[in-house]
């Protein structure tokens, strides 16, 4: 049985607790939030469940074998380190921590202590994400050309982060997952409408080697919520709309079709052909996310093994969302990566 605590119990936080607590082989241990009306929330719906307004206690606590963390970005650093130099497996909401520097520290302090690290990228672990990872890698699609994605909705504004790193982190990880290939550079732009805040909206361009490029558009200033991805490739396209409720994914027998010329005068004229056949709905493993991220998180931990989204899943997105923050600081003027990013 591993015994997990929780700290925050905020936005995030209740889901976490409620997915643990459902998960074999799992028993919630603690609950840890600075507000007693939350922890009194804990104890309505829990009641066997500890409770605590100190992380402190909770981290040091040796009934505790694992702690999840769901605060703001600005507190994962400390939080996770100390549970981790406590000799605690960790699980951190996204991203992984404020910086790249902060994320490398945490997985060596995770390796020096022989702890599963690992980052709550959710979407990674939906029916429809991993469907979209099965048709890449068994080449139906063809060859990627793009990934277009639209994440907009009214809200929440975060008071420590800006958008990209609320609303295109979880693009950036899905394109971590799918993706055959890793980018080369980043290039954003951004800008806050609230006097004081952070950039509440911000459109981010990603640059491969070929011919792959993806485009992210986030905003918390929208009158509508929209969660919908193109995926554009040489044989099938795929539309993913994660509001739907039955078919989240479509994938379209649709596509051009290129024919060179062969007369020597017409050398250099392509004619375009478009080809439309079949969409096909696939069906999709419908099993909530956190249940399926839990469930790994525990098996990780009994097993000493590296989840999905490890320690180096977390870095490579940080990397790119550290990239882009840089970019959209100086207009969009393009940023290189670091090899290792998103792959």
């Amino acid at each position: 049985m591993i015994r997990i605590g929780v700290i925050g119990y905020g936005y995030w936080g209740p889901n976490l607790v409620r997915n643990f607590y459902e998960t074999a082989g799992v028993q919630v241990a603690c609950v840890s939030d600075l507000r007693a009306d939350r922890l009194k929330q804990v104890q309505l719906r829990y009641p066997t469940v500890n409770v605590t307004e100190s992380h402190r206690e909770l981290v040091e606590n040796p009934a505790v074998d694992a702690v999840a963390i769901a605060t703001p970005v600005s507190t994962h650093f400390d939080l996770a380190m100390r549970a981790l130099q406590a000799g605690k497996h960790v699980f951190v909401e996204k991203p992984l921590a404020s910086s790249a520097e902060q994320v490398q520290k945490l997985i060596d302090a995770a390796q020096k202590a022989d702890r599963v690290l690992m980052v709550d990228h959710t979407f990674v672990y939906t029916g429809a994400v991993r469907k979209i990872r099965e048709l890449v890698d068994d080449g139906s699609l063809g060859e990627i050309y793009y990934y277009d994605s639209t994440r907009v909705n009214l809200g929440l504004f975060q008071h420590d982060v800006n958008v990209i790193w609320d609303l295109a982190v979880h693009d950036l990880s899905i394109m971590d997952y799918v993706l055959p290939s890793h980018p080369v550079a980043v290039s954003a732009t951004g800008l806050s409408h609230v006097e004081g805040a952070t950039e509440n909206m911000a459109f981010l361009t990603l640059f491969f080697e070929g011919s792959l490029i993806a485009h992210v558009h986030v905003n918390w200033l929208a009158p509508v919520k929209v969660r919908r991805t193109l995926i554009g490739a040489s044989r099938k396209m795929i539309v993913y709309d994660d509001l739907e409720q039955s078919e989240k994914i479509k994938v379209y027998d649709k596509g051009i079709t290129l024919d060179r010329k062969r007369d020597p005068e017409q050398i250099y004229k392509v004619l375009v052909g478009y080809r439309t056949g079949d969409m096909l709905a696939p069906n999709l493993d419908m099993t909530e996310a956190l249940r399926v991220e839990a469930a790994q998180f525990a098996r990780c931990v009994e097993e000493k093994k590296q989840p999905l989204t490890d320690g180096q899943a977390g870095l490579r997105v940080v990397q790119v969302l550290e990239a882009a923050s840089e970019s959209m600081r100086h207009r969009g003027r393009p940023v290189d990566l670091p090899v290792a990013a998103l792959k």
